[in-house]
């Protein structure tokens, strides 16, 4: 169930209902009713994946309260262990498994042997990576004893399968969420109102300028071959701004939602357009999974020395690269941004503590250069996520370097242009804030707060795009 689409516009009002005007006050009825609907939400894709979640929720909810009962290191170990072999080899299988025979088989080719064993034709399941690694903090964190393995079936069934951020992030961490579900929620008018209006700015985003610019960036990957250097160029700029609307809208919709229910979800963007060097977008673009390695993986190889700082940084976004996807377009895209840290490690690059123009209300020209900079970057990079295969990606590359590159590009619809002048404005004049409708301590005059709400409705429902998959159901 898209949480752009019709049914979720009908399914959200009656969960909203039932947990507030039927089951309040009633916490462990409230979570049922959560775990019931969080079910319902990811079953409507296909509910043979509703068995993949339960069976990694049942084995690390017993893992959990198997870990509170015992204190032998060794047994402690096979715990964790059955846990980290559960989840992550289904999703290894689900993910990865043509992909490692296809690099195996392609190895012994080019050795000279020809192997052709059989690929399964494997469905990926929506969500699986981001709920992997959300269950997964939890055995971890009880196992390193910073947080007591729950008996409480359903707060936990919940925690793992809570339908706003299932599918697509923030990936939580079970210190910060798991307890909100184990304590009493009252609704807070305030609290909800701005998750609604941050659920807007999300549909927004969605809806006007990445669903618009699906088109045009579509149109042109697929028949790259007819367009000049400048237009394959302008599509990839489109495709960033087009990557970043999908993706925090979503995480804008998720956070939103969870306000409605009176959950707190952790930021997953922070304005990453206006970052001024690539550690700094790293600390702004999915801070959810980038952390999650972080304190997982990274903390626990330690080193303090340059080079073994450079090792953890290519490990991170070797990782994260596979992470995305099985292919080795992903793994390049994590090689590249791995070197481009490489010399804020060794040459001591200046480090990025307060947002950009800090209370100004315009960057000065060094700034703004060093945020184009920084765009331009990630933009190229991101042809690795947008084209596949690998041999398609480098031809497309290759395409760009070409004489055309100064004439005039091909753009897309003038509605997806506005979007975008609409989102930079905006988000630039929000940057110090939680999202891009946040009003706390502003004085705005009612007939214009709403105003701008009744305009961005308006935007949604008829300039909307076509409605599209968000992008990182593919992930």
């Amino acid at each position: 169930m898209l949480t752009t689409s019709l049914e979720f516009a009908i399914f959200l009002p009656i969960v909203f209902f039932l947990y507030w005007f039927v089951l309040k006050n009633k916490l462990r009825l409230q979570n049922a009713l959560i775990l019931v609907a969080s079910y319902v939400f990811y079953g409507w894709w296909d509910w043979r994946f509703l068995i993949l979640i339960a069976i990694s929720s049942l084995v690390d909810f017993l893992v959990g309260i198997g870990l509170n009962n015992v204190s032998d290191k060794p047994k402690r170990n096979v715990l964790l262990g059955i846990s980290l072999l559960v989840n992550l080899g289904m999703l290894g299988f689900f993910k990865y498994y043509n992909f490692f025979l296809d690099s195996f088989v392609g190895a012994f080719t080019f050795l000279g042997y020809n192997m052709s064993p059989d690929r399964l034709n494997i469905i990926l399941p929506v969500g699986i990576s981001f709920y992997t690694l959300q269950t997964l903090s939890y055995t971890i964190d009880v196992y390193d004893r910073k947080l007591q393995g729950t008996k409480d079936f359903f707060a936990f069934f919940a925690y793992v399968s809570f339908f706003p951020q299932l599918v697509a992030g923030p990936i939580e961490r079970a210190t910060h969420l798991l307890p909100q579900f184990q304590q009493r929620r009252e609704f807070d008018y305030a609290s909800a109102g701005d998750g609604m209006r941050q659920m807007l700015w999300g549909l927004f985003k969605k809806i006007v300028v990445a669903d618009n610019l699906a088109v045009y960036t579509y149109t042109i990957s697929m028949n790259y071959e007819d367009h000049s250097a400048s237009s394959l160029l302008m599509c990839l700029v489109m495709f960033s701004f087009q990557f970043y609307c999908d993706f925090s809208g979503y995480s804008d919709i998720a956070i939103g939602t969870g306000r409605l229910f009176g959950f707190r979800l952790m930021k997953n963007f922070d304005f990453p357009l206006f970052a001024r060097s690539i550690p700094e977008l790293w600390q702004k673009w999915h801070i959810s999974l980038f952390t999650w390695f972080r304190d997982y993986i990274i903390r626990r190889l330690k080193g303090f020395r340059k080079w073994q700082v450079a090792r953890n940084i290519l490990i991170i976004f070797l990782v994260t690269g596979l992470w995305h996807g099985a292919a080795w377009t992903y793994v390049t895209w994590g090689l590249l941004h791995a070197l481009l840290f490489m010399k804020f490690i060794f040459w001591r690059r200046k480090k990025y503590t307060t947002k950009v123009a800090h209370g100004k209300l315009l960057p000065s020209l060094k700034e703004l250069g060093l945020m184009v900079r920084t765009f331009m970057s990630f933009t190229i990079l991101a042809l690795f996520f947008f084209i596949q295969p690998f041999s398609k990606c480098l031809d497309y590359l290759l395409s760009m370097v070409d004489i055309s590159i100064f004439s005039v590009p091909l753009l897309p619809e003038n509605r997806a242009l506005a979007g975008i002048v609409l989102l930079v404005v905006t988000e630039w004049l929000q940057r110090e804030k939680e999202h891009g409708l946040d009003i706390s301590g502003r004085q705005i005059p009612k007939v214009v707060r709403w105003g701008v709400y009744y305009g961005l409705l308006f935007a949604v429902f008829y300039y909307g795009g076509k409605p599209q998959d968000f992008l990182y159901f593919q992930f």
